[in-house]
């Protein structure tokens, strides 16, 4: 091991001087409490560390030791469900040794080295592998199947392989001399290899309206959830969580305050995941990492939740990795950076804070993985931004608008009128739906993007016509306007606004959507038709199947078909019957 000795203590920062044999990002233990940290910066022998716990305590002349390798997780059976730190240590496994007062310099090993997986064999010996090829498989909970994989940069003949219950230290095949076990460990700031970079032209679903309709995020995409506090980022985050057609969730808290964190840690576990009927945790990989951890575990938080994220990819499953927030992450960067005496860029940030959130973001993707067949895995990115008072014009905003392809902007004014999921339908944006077009053409509805469409030009001309009411009253408008308003508000209330804790509501699928657009947009064509006819206003504003069309969303699945064909009669019917009393 090469020694260092302390020569500097500032905060989380640690200078060491006669680390001549360290290199760049390696993992060294500091003090005899073996404190962990991480070299950020090389001049010449003296080193720069980034220490991950409470350095408080700590001074010169103490000694540090490198462990000549880079920041690395532990990948294997095991990870599911764990509830870890920053720099994947188990919560779990911590409290037993150290009690519920986290102690300084805890090593606790991040998978349970101790516990037997079966494992079953999908290869025999004498078969050829390449790297990524699946040699077996571990059942670790209901709903994930673990993949066993040829290791990075291992290929050949399979010599021998066992089958049976064994702890992930024990040898479960051997290829060509290389010995396989069942964990691998991968540094964190590595993204892992692929064959090739598909186009994100699938929808990734995930039943929530004013996402899959107005704002899609495709499958390996990224996007983003700015908004102020209160605006409701976290529940848009479960109702990804459990509703997104994803196979595994991995949630990062990053920095985010310790009693946010600990609703995360008491409600995940009580979510039912809509697949299996169990608990989400099956599914799911936490990592709590709250505000008052040393700031230096949030970039590596960052970083452990994305190469974990990646590792199931690589199994050929769809992952989606929910980041809240990146904002704590950037403060982090903001501090390390002043403490090593940089210069700073705006508003005290660093001026790499842009290349830092794009090799994060970056990692995602929809990918051809690595082994032989052509297997896809998907890593989608979504990242809660925080910004003060919610002025998205602050620099880690806008760094991250410049990366993501979708942004999802909260309002604080529509949270206050009760409007969730509270995006604003103005300011928001997906840069994927473009590419998802063919997609919704074979999967929704030939004229879906259509439907769409004339949705998103009734919201923007009732923006207007709004402007108009504010200045000279509802009675200046003409009727034809008259009903675009009243048209655009059951958009707004009957379609946009989404109930989360609704067990019918929480969820719609796409053709539901559809069928919801159709009644809506059948009601204004008609309405239109009508007034041409002659038809007085008030009597189509107030016709009683629009109170049907508004309570579509509560019919169940089943019921979809039978009640869109009712309120269609009814609403024919009910225009008629305004036709003829216009009439009259």
């Amino acid at each position: 091991m090469n020694t260092g000795i302390i020569s500097k203590v500032a905060g989380p920062l640690v200078i060491a001087d006669g680390m001549r044999d360290a290199n760049m990002f390696d993992v060294v233990r500091v003090s005899e409490q073996k404190l962990i940290g991480e070299i950020i910066e090389m001049h010449g022998e003296r080193a720069s560390i980034q220490v991950y716990e409470e350095t408080s305590g700590l001074g010169p002349g103490e000694k540090v030791e490198s462990t000549g390798a880079p920041l690395s997780v532990e990948l294997g059976p095991g990870l599911i469900g764990a509830i870890y730190d920053g720099i994947q240590r188990p919560l779990n496994e911590i409290m037993k040794v150290a009690g519920t007062n986290l102690t300084r310099g805890v090593d606790v090993p991040s998978l349970d080295h101790g516990k037997k997986w079966k494992f079953t064999p999908c290869v025999k010996e004498g078969d050829k592998v390449v790297s990524g090829d699946v040699l077996g498989t571990v059942q670790e909970t209901a709903a994930v199947l673990h993949k066993i994989l040829v290791p990075n940069k291992v290929e050949g003949t399979v010599n021998m392989i066992k089958e049976g219950e064994f702890t992930i230290d024990e040898v479960v095949a051997e290829v060509d001399g290389n010995e396989v076990k069942m964990f691998t460990t991968w540094p964190v700031r590595v993204g892992r290899p692929y064959k090739k970079k598909l186009s994100p032209d699938i929808l990734l679903t995930t039943g929530q309206r004013p996402i899959d309709t107005l704002f899609p995020l495709a499958k390996g995409g990224v996007a983003a959830v700015p908004g102020p506090f209160g605006s409701g980022k976290t529940v848009v985050q479960h109702q990804l969580a459990k509703w997104a057609a994803a196979d595994i969730i991995v949630y990062i808290g990053c920095g985010e305050r310790g009693n946010e964190m600990t609703d995360v840690l008491n409600e995940f576990p009580e979510l039912k995941d809509p697949r299996t009927g169990n608990s989400l945790m099956e599914r799911t990989v936490l990592i709590a990492n709250t505000s008052d951890m040393p700031v230096a575990a949030r970039e590596a938080s960052i970083y452990t939740g994305i190469t974990i994220a990646e590792y199931f990819r690589d199994m050929g499953y769809t992952v989606a990795l929910m980041a809240d927030s990146t904002s704590r992450w950037a403060e982090a960067l903001r501090e390390m950076s002043g403490r090593l005496e940089e210069m700073p860029g705006e508003e005290g940030y660093p001026a790499y804070l842009g290349s830092r959130l794009a090799q994060f973001y970056e990692r995602a993707g929809r990918v051809l993985v690595n082994g032989t067949g052509d297997t896809e895995g998907a890593l989608s990115v979504i990242g809660a931004v925080s910004p003060p008072g919610g002025d998205i014009s602050e620099p880690v905003s806008q760094a991250t608008l410049r990366i993501v392809k979708v942004f999802w902007g909260l309002d604080a004014n529509l949270a206050y009128k009760r409007h969730f999921p509270a995006i604003n339908w103005l300011t928001s944006y997906s840069l994927y739906t473009d590419q998802l077009e063919g997609w919704f053409r074979e999967n929704a509805a030939d004229d879906f993007m259509e439907l769409r469409g004339r949705l998103m030009a009734l919201l923007q001309d009732e923006a207007e016509l709004e402007e108009i009411v504010n200045l000279v009253g509802m009675d200046a408008l003409s009727a034809s306007d008259r009903l675009k308003l009243e048209t655009a508000r059951s958009i707004r209330e009957d379609y946009l606004h989404q109930n989360a804790f609704d067990p019918t509501d929480t969820y719609t699928s796409l053709k539901k959507q559809v069928l919801m657009m159709r009644a809506i947009l059948s009601y204004y064509d008609k309405a239109v038709a009508a007034l041409d006819g002659g038809a007085d206003i008030e009597l189509l504003v107030n016709i009683p199947v629009r109170e049907r069309i508004g309570r579509y969303k509560y019919e169940p699945e089943t019921k979809i078909d039978d009640e869109f064909e009712s309120i269609q009669a009814q609403l024919d019917s009910e225009i008629a019957d305004v036709l003829k009393r216009s009439d009259d």
